[in-house]
């Protein structure tokens, strides 16, 4: 691994933390050595604490007494709750703002190529694309600071790859997304809402 760059660190070490969790690199229960990380990225260990405690306020990470931080199991209840508001922050972007549905079907088409080519990383990568191309739209500062707060590109990723392995049935549920857009359907909030609980894992 290449050494980050140093503005800002923390930023930089949390990207690399959640980039290892979508690559597989750190697993369930897996620790994540403060000392060893710091010393692989080139870095002070306190930058790697403060970005480990932002992952750790995202229920990503959890710190075991005496043992440092490990990535927390997830649970279907955790996923869940993260689509939960999600979809609600979501369905209120939309009404605040409408977005460019040309730019949607560009990330749209992106979305098909990824299912054909197979690729759940650029599937999620451009998913998470779209999803971001709707709430910047709202204008709203505040809604898109929570929003990216959720960890969207880590928590969609577990969501696909555990329970909508079905890439070009995942590509195909945003097309109608777009054609509310650019019809101006005042229902696009709801179908929205809709769209996104529908990456969530069922109720037992």
């Amino acid at each position: 691994m290449n050494p980050v760059e140093r503005s800002p660190l923390r930023d930089e070490i949390r990207q690399v933390l959640l980039d290892g969790l979508i690559d597989g690199r750190w697993e369930p229960g897996d620790r994540i050595v403060e000392r060893r990380l710091a010393t692989e990225l080139q870095v002070s260990q306190a930058p790697v604490r403060e970005a480990l405690r932002e992952l750790e306020a995202l229920r990503l990470i959890e710190t075991v007494p005496n043992r440092g931080a490990r990535v927390r199991a997830f649970t279907a209840a955790d996923l869940r709750e993260v689509y939960q508001v999600r979809a609600c922050l979501e369905e209120k972007a939309a009404t605040l703002g409408r977005p460019d549905a040309d730019a949607l079907e560009l990330h749209l088409a992106r979305l098909h190529e990824a299912a054909t080519a197979g690729s759940l990383t650029a599937q999620v990568r451009h998913s998470v694309a779209f999803h971001r191309e709707i709430v910047a739209a709202s204008g709203n500062a505040v809604l898109v600071s929570v929003w990216e707060s959720l960890g969207i590109e880590v928590w969609t990723h577990l969501s696909i790859r555990l329970f909508r392995v079905r890439l070009h049935e995942n590509a195909a549920d945003h097309g109608p997304i777009v054609e509310a857009f650019r019809r101006g359907d005042p229902a696009v909030g709801r179908l929205l809402h809709d769209h996104v609980l529908g990456y969530a894992p069922p109720q037992p």
